[in-house]
């Protein structure tokens, strides 16, 4: 028995009460699991997942039990119970257990102490009339999808053939993928290691390796001294992209990444190439991240924290030979990765982040030297933040062409598609990528 599930349940349940209601308070989930206490941290976060997978259904079926709205928190205790009872078959636990320590963490929870009667009075109606209960509430978009119900009318319209497809994976436990160094062996190299240590896994890409089960870093042969870096198969493919057939004078190449924290791309970019990189972000805090991924890969780079838009303050004049525009975006292509982020969304969002993602295209493109490329790419399905943008910028800059380009990489799961051939799997996070090459003007 591992140490989280030693630990009493009711505790766990009352974390992750607290977390969801932060989350709801608008914090982001991982500042809201990193104010829990360490020893019942990877418990929380498994539950919390867990909740956030099926909160569309557990605030349906709140509403049904108690529709006059009650407190924040005791809602958020009732929606964590919900949300991990209303699927028996995918039930962690047994129900009248979780039910009995439901009502326990209210009893142990000052601001839900006199709430704990009526806890328990909604969860044993929900277990008496569970399958009429959860029939009522099938017709409700967001109970069904657990999306918001914009976000489920976005995909309708990007993806008319595909949304369901798309919103399935992001309920999926995501991969655990590596970058093996090529700096330091061959994917092929890497995996003997691994199956010598245990460590099922196969080869995806033309640099990873995926896990069968996740693991700690520190189980990986090699992790400390830099042979393999945790990332994704999608974002895999941004340093090849971007450098692949890239003309190449009698010096070193001189590339930008404009989005760089935590370092993952910065860092493949230098697996692959001698070359003089200049890592931006605006937030020097994740600048700092940035130079401890590279510190342990033993590669370096120009990092500066600095708005990559406000060119005048960071840029030396001298043009770059490529850029990584990795820009900002609503990051719905990772919610299998980051489940709150769904529920941290706002449909006005999108403009917003669209409207940022275009300035920083119009910034950085006048940095680039003719015959040089661009590589603007955003983690998300969302085509106002992928092939919309880049048409838009196309029909304004006749100096743009845009190159073979994978587009946009829809998440499957484990569902065969080919929108890829580096990863026909399909089980990769949701991608956009465009390819741009400043022509002679």
């Amino acid at each position: 028995m591992n140490d989280d599930q030693r630990l009493p349940l009711w505790q766990q349940l009352q974390a992750v009460t607290h977390v969801l209601h932060a989350i709801r308070q608008g914090q982001s989930g991982t500042a809201a699991l990193a104010a829990v206490a360490p020893a019942l941290r990877p418990g929380v976060q498994a539950l919390c997942f867990e909740v956030l997978r099926s909160l569309g259904r557990a605030q349906a079926l709140r509403k049904l039990l108690a529709p006059r709205n009650p407190p924040t928190l005791v809602d958020a205790l009732l929606c964590t119970a919900l949300a991990l009872l209303w699927h028996p078959q995918h039930a962690t636990y047994d129900a009248f257990t979780l039910v009995n320590q439901a009502v326990e963490s209210a009893k142990r929870t000052p601001a839900l102490k006199a709430k704990a009667a009526f806890v328990n009075a909604c969860l044993r109606r929900f277990l008496r009339e569970r399958d009429a209960l959860v029939s009522q509430t099938d017709g409700d978009l967001v109970a069904r999808w657990n999306h918001p119900a914009w976000w489920v009318h976005q995909l309708q319209t990007d993806w008319p053939t595909q949304w369901q497809s798309i919103l399935a994976a992001a309920d999926q436990h995501a991969p655990m993928v590596l970058r093996v160094n090529a700096r330091h062996g061959t994917p092929a190299d890497y995996l003997k290691k691994l199956l010598d240590d245990g460590i099922p896994a196969k080869m995806v890409g033309a640099f990873g390796i995926v896990l069968e089960y996740a693991c700690g870093v520190q189980q990986l042969p090699g992790f400390n001294e830099g042979w393999v870096s945790v990332q994704d198969s999608a974002a895999q493919l941004a340093a090849p992209l971007l450098l692949t057939g890239l003309a190449q004078s009698s010096d070193q190449l001189r590339l930008l990444d404009a989005c760089a924290a935590p370092g993952g791309k910065t860092a493949h970019l230098l697996e692959l190439v001698d070359a003089r990189v200049t890592a931006l972000d605006m937030d020097p805090q994740r600048c700092e991240r940035i130079h401890q991924t590279l510190e342990r890969l033993s590669l370096c780079a120009k990092v500066v924290p600095a708005d990559a838009a406000d060119v005048s303050a960071w840029w030396d004049g001298t043009l770059f030979d490529a850029i990584l525009l990795d820009a900002p975006c609503s990051a719905s292509g990772i919610v299998r990765r980051h489940p709150d982020i769904r529920w941290l969304r706002r449909q006005t969002d999108i403009a917003q982040l669209a409207a940022i993602q275009a300035r920083l295209l119009k910034r950085l493109w006048p940095l680039l030297k003719p015959g040089g490329r661009l590589l603007y790419c955003t983690c998300s399905v969302f085509k106002a933040e992928g092939e919309q943008q880049i048409a838009t910028f196309l029909a304004h800059h006749s100096q743009a062409k845009i190159l073979a380009s994978p587009g946009h990489l829809l998440p499957r799961g484990d569902q065969p598609t080919a929108m890829h051939t580096d990863n026909p799997s399909g089980d990769h996070d949701g991608f956009y990528y465009a390819l741009l090459e400043k022509t002679a003007a």
